[in-house]
């Protein structure tokens, strides 16, 4: 982008079912912006049904931006399937992933990456902005995940010295960010995200409730 002195950039995966895109100034634009730019232009065209579905990885700045709009925002568990299941549920037509795994029902019925780039530069060429003034509209909140590997025969997640420890920072974080503890679907690894306002204290919270998990493997 930069050596091209390039306007708008687009990256595909292997399948074309993920889409990341890249700004003027070489800034990543992932999968919540592009589903912010996507509902924030039907709203502006009046053709917006219902909200958006993210994952319980979504940033919180996307649920805080969508709200300022006035859209309607929910979760879903991580995995395109169980974002599909919820657009069904609530009848809504666009869904995404951080990751660029992006769903938009009134155009087709899966993931693609074509077709959500292409309503990405709608938007560009409907309202004259930039993609960088697009993106502008959302801040995304400063997020740490921590992978802390387990035996597999133990249940970290239900100690009571783990939900102690999550318990506090949540209550530290009050509706300034949130946690989130997981287990990997796929390898033996508890997940650990925090994400609020303030980098330094994010970080530190993550590591804060990781270290307990550790020592109750």
């Amino acid at each position: 982008m930069l050596e091209e002195n390039a306007n708008l950039g687009i990256a595909f995966d292997g399948d074309g079912d993920r889409v990341i895109m890249v700004d003027e100034d070489g800034n990543k634009i992932d999968g919540d912006q592009i589903a912010y730019i996507i509902a924030r232009e039907a709203l502006r065209r009046g053709e917006l049904k219902g909200g958006v579905v993210g994952t319980l990885m979504t940033n919180m700045g996307m649920e805080v931006a969508l709200k300022n709009l006035g859209i309607p925002f929910v979760r879903a568990k991580v995995g395109d399937r169980y974002v599909m299941e919820k657009l069904l549920e609530t009848g809504w037509r666009i869904g995404a992933e951080n990751s660029g795994h992006v769903i938009l029902l009134d155009k087709v019925t899966t993931g693609d990456a074509i077709v959500a780039g292409l309503q990405v530069m709608s938007s560009v060429v409907g309202t004259g902005m930039s993609l960088k003034e697009l993106a502008q509209g959302m801040t995304l909140f400063p997020q740490v995940l921590v992978n802390v590997r387990f035996s597999g025969d133990t249940d970290p997640v239900t100690s009571p010295a783990v939900i102690a420890a999550k318990e506090a920072v949540e209550e530290k974080l009050a509706d300034t960010g949130r946690v989130l503890l997981r287990k990997s679907g796929t390898e033996p690894l508890i997940r650990v995200m925090v994400e609020g306002e303030d980098a330094e204290k994010v970080q530190a919270y993550a590591e804060e409730i990781a270290d307990a998990v550790r020592q109750n493997c």
